[in-house]
C-alpha cells in the first residue's frame, strides 16, 4: 500500500453504479396459427405472388430476431456487465458458454476489442418475472473454491453487480505484488503501520480505506479475502479508474 499519509484521509463515496445480473427465460417468436374455420373457408383459394412474399418476409424476421448479434469488449468490460447490459438470456454463464472459444479458460479475463456473440435477448416486459429471473440467476452461482481463484471470482462477480472494474488479470497482479496470495499478510513496518493503522490483507489495505471503500454485502473482517479485495478494487476504481491501472504501491 502507499507511502506515509497516502490513505490517511479516506474519501467516502457512495456506490451508485450497482447492478444486478441477468437470467429471464428467452423470448419466444410466432406466427399466430389461422383458425380451423378460416382456413376451410380459404382452403380452395390459390395463393397469389403477393401473398407467398410476405409469408416469406415474415418467416425471414423472425429469423433475423432469434440470430446472434455480436459486441466488441472494451476496456472495463466483463461478461456479467456485458450480459446485463443486453439482457443475454441465461446471463454470464450463457455468454461465456456461446464464446468459450473466444474467451478462452478464463471467463474474468476478456480483452479489449474482442468479438463476442450475443444471443436471443431475454424478455424484460414484467419487471416481476424479470426480478425473479435475476434473482434465480444470481442464486445459481453461489459455490467459489476456497483459494485465491475462487476469491477473485467471487469478488469479480460482486464487483459487477455493484459496477466497479476491474479483470482478474489485474487483480491477481496485484495481490502477487502486495501479499503474495496471503490473506492474513500484515505489514507492520512501514510508515502506516508506525501510525497504528498497518496494511492488512491480500490487497493490503489500511483500516480507514477499508471502512471508506467497504462494499455492502461483504464481510466487515479486512482479513476476509473478498471483502479485501472488492474494498481495495473499489478504491482503486475512484482514485485510478481501475485495480489494472495499478502496478505499483498505491
Amino acid at each position: 500500500m502507499p507511502a506515509k499519509g497516502k490513505h490517511r484521509r479516506p474519501k467516502l463515496r457512495l456506490i451508485s453504479r450497482g447492478a444486478a445480473f441477468a437470467g429471464v427465460s428467452g423470448v419466444a417468436i410466432a406466427v399466430p396459427l389461422i383458425g380451423a374455420s378460416a382456413a376451410s373457408a380459404a382452403g380452395s383459394a390459390p395463393q397469389t405472388a403477393h401473398q407467398t412474399g410476405v409469408r416469406a418476409e415474415v418467416a425471414a424476421a423472425g429469423t433475423a430476431k432469434a440470430e446472434a448479434t455480436t459486441y466488441a469488449v472494451v476496456a472495463g468490460d466483463s461478461l456479467a456487465k456485458i450480459a446485463e447490459q443486453h439482457a443475454v438470456s441465461g446471463g454470464w454463464e450463457k455468454l461465456y458458454e456461446d464464446n468459450r472459444e473466444a474467451v478462452g479458460g478464463n471467463p474474468h479475463f476478456i480483452l479489449p476489442g474482442l468479438e463476442l456473440a450475443l444471443g436471443a435477448k431475454a424478455e424484460t416486459s414484467d419487471p416481476k418475472e424479470s426480478d425473479s429471473g435475476n434473482k434465480a440467476s444470481t442464486a445459481s452461482v453461489t459455490s467459489y473454491p476456497d483459494n485465491l481463484d475462487g476469491w477473485i471470482r467471487e469478488s469479480l462477480d460482486i464487483m459487477a453487480e455493484q459496477g466497479i472494474p476491474g479483470t482478474y488479470d489485474g487483480i491477481y497482479r496485484n495481490i502477487m505484488r502486495e501479499s503474495a496470495g496471503d490473506p492474513q499478510a500484515i505489514n507492520n513496518w512501514d510508515s502506516n503501520a508506525a501510525a497504528g493503522t498497518p496494511s492488512k490483507g491480500l490487497l493490503q489495505v489500511i483500516a480507514p480505506t477499508f471502512e471508506a471503500y467497504h462494499v455492502p454485502g461483504t464481510s466487515t473482517d479486512s482479513f476476509d479475502p473478498v471483502a479485501n479485495i472488492t474494498a481495495a478494487c473499489n478504491y482503486a476504481a475512484d482514485r485510478y479508474g481501475s485495480i489494472d491501472n495499478v502496478y505499483g504501491p498505491y
